[in-house]
């Protein structure tokens, strides 16, 4: 027998209605759905969104608005505000959730490893000492610890203190 690992909270997933094109210029044009697509925080330039498939509790990704698969052509200014909200975005993932640590990475390319090649996007991802996320290498299996709407509305309430740009 296989073993099954219960996740009824999959469930609004796998029956909900497909985003058709690209699912960052669905979110970047859809600011009416921000709660319902878990936006966390949006400006002229780009936006914060919870990761549909975190790895930790409080994945967020920082995304810009204009749909672009290269980096090398995304205008300074995006650029640097991304940056900009992703030094605030360590802060709060330390001070707010508590993070021991923070891994920041973007994949350029689905040769890359990108899931949404498309469209260029920077992952936040929290870390704690003591959690060997052993399960994920032995099992090929990720544990989320906690429930993913009170995580949002934990991490969007610390958006005020935290992002200022």
């Amino acid at each position: 027998m296989q073993d099954i690992l219960y996740a009824p909270w999959r469930d609004e997933y796998v029956t909900q209605e497909k985003i058709k094109g690209c699912v960052f210029c669905h979110i970047s044009t859809h600011p009416q759905e921000d709660a319902s697509l878990h936006v966390l925080y949006r400006n002229e330039h780009c936006f914060m969104v919870m990761n549909k498939y975190p790895y930790t509790p409080g994945h967020f990704m920082i995304i810009p608005h204009m749909h672009t698969d290269r980096l090398e052509e995304l205008p300074s200014e995006v650029w640097l505000n991304m940056s900009k909200l992703a030094q605030q975005s360590v802060k709060l993932l330390k001070e707010g959730l508590g993070a021991n640590g923070v891994n920041i990475g973007m994949n350029l390319g689905k040769a890359a490893g990108a899931g949404i090649a498309e469209h260029i996007h920077m992952h936040l991802v929290p870390r704690w000492e003591r959690d060997t996320n052993f399960i994920t290498a032995v099992a090929h299996t990720r544990v989320y610890s906690t429930d993913f709407e009170k995580i949002y509305k934990k991490i969007k309430s610390f958006i005020p203190k935290y992002i200022d740009i």
